[in-house]
């Protein structure tokens, strides 16, 4: 059985969707990113 035709026969799990919008997830990384900066810095851990 070659890799191909193994993935093609795996079931889905639920897990992220390899065709969706890249974009929104970048953002919304980043996005979490900068919230806990904020939130490190007010709360003076840095």
């Amino acid at each position: 059985m070659t890799a191909t035709a193994a993935s093609a026969v795996r079931a889905r799990t639920g897990g992220p969707q390899e065709d969706g919008p890249k974009t929104v997830e970048h953002v919304m990384g980043w996005t979490l990113v900068v919230v806990i900066a904020m939130l490190v810095t007010q709360l003076g851990l840095l």
